[in-house]
């Protein structure tokens, strides 16, 4: 599910809450002009007067919204919204673990694993939803603008107590804000000016993305070579970068062509 550059406004908010376009805009126009009558609502935020009293019965069910009995009729006014989140957030933990428990019971078939390949937005959201989902390791090579993308969902799952190690492939000497974790630095950046993005979640499923000028590509899987490989390649690329900066300048002339070629990638930072 794409997020990046959608609308926040509440009421496109609520509707990915699971409202409906008329609702979420019976309930907003309830919010801000406190209680109203069928008639009123209607007029104010633009619903057919046809369709406002299901559009009401529907909020009622759902607990957003209360009736009160006036002098000309039923009068309507929000529930306020930290009490209506806080009880959808209730509900959606019930639903979710009854899912669970369900879900749990049910026998899995034994098929290998998929590759997905992805594209676009895809590539962005599919990171988004494996940090979300990741419950105690995460190994990420990345790049700023990607770091900057992902780093609400980076912070929260720090937060829940992950833990990340991040290579920045471009050695930044600033913090960007968006790393996270126990962050190693090294140029190791693709020297074509495409960016990549590596993530290993919990040991189990890797994404693999590269975006260029014109493109973007990779895939997500949770076959074990590819998450094998790429969980090395990122482990490995610490380690050989970190050497790497600790031997420079000490054994000059000491290492083979072929030792500082491993050592000191095309495309690396050579100013050590």
């Amino acid at each position: 599910m794409t997020t990046t550059n959608r609308d926040t406004s509440p009421n496109q908010l609520l509707q990915r809450l699971g409202f409906t376009e008329y609702e979420a805009q019976a309930y907003v126009t309830l919010v801000e002009h406190g209680e109203l009558s069928g008639y009123e609502l209607a007029k104010r935020s633009g619903i057919p007067r046809a369709n406002v009293y299901a559009v009401i019965d529907k909020l009622l069910e759902r607990g957003a919204v209360l009736q009160a009995q006036g002098e000309k009729g039923p009068r309507y006014a929000a529930v306020p919204s930290a009490t209506l989140l806080h009880s959808m957030d209730a509900e959606h933990k019930r639903s979710l673990n009854a899912a669970d428990k369900a879900l749990a019971g049910l026998a899995q078939a034994e098929t290998p694993a998929s590759v997905f390949n992805l594209g676009g937005e895809q590539l962005l959201d599919q990171a988004r939803q494996l940090i979300d989902a990741c419950t105690e390791h995460l190994l990420i090579a990345i790049q700023p603008a990607e770091a900057s993308a992902l780093a609400p969902a980076l912070q929260q799952a720090r937060a829940r107590g992950v833990e990340i190690v991040t290579l920045c492939l471009e050695a930044c000497e600033q913090p960007c804000g968006g790393c996270q974790g126990k962050l190693h630095r090294h140029a190791l950046a693709p020297g074509d000016g495409s960016r990549w993005l590596l993530l290993v979640m919990d040991g189990h499923k890797a994404l693999v993305g590269r975006f260029g000028e014109a493109t973007r590509e990779g895939l997500v899987t949770a076959q074990s070579l590819v998450v094998e490989l790429t969980n090395a390649y990122i482990h490995q690329s610490i380690a050989l970068a970190t050497l790497g900066d600790e031997l420079a300048g000490r054994f000059d002339g000491l290492l083979s062509e072929q030792a500082a070629r491993l050592l000191y990638p095309e495309g690396a930072a050579t100013d050590r």
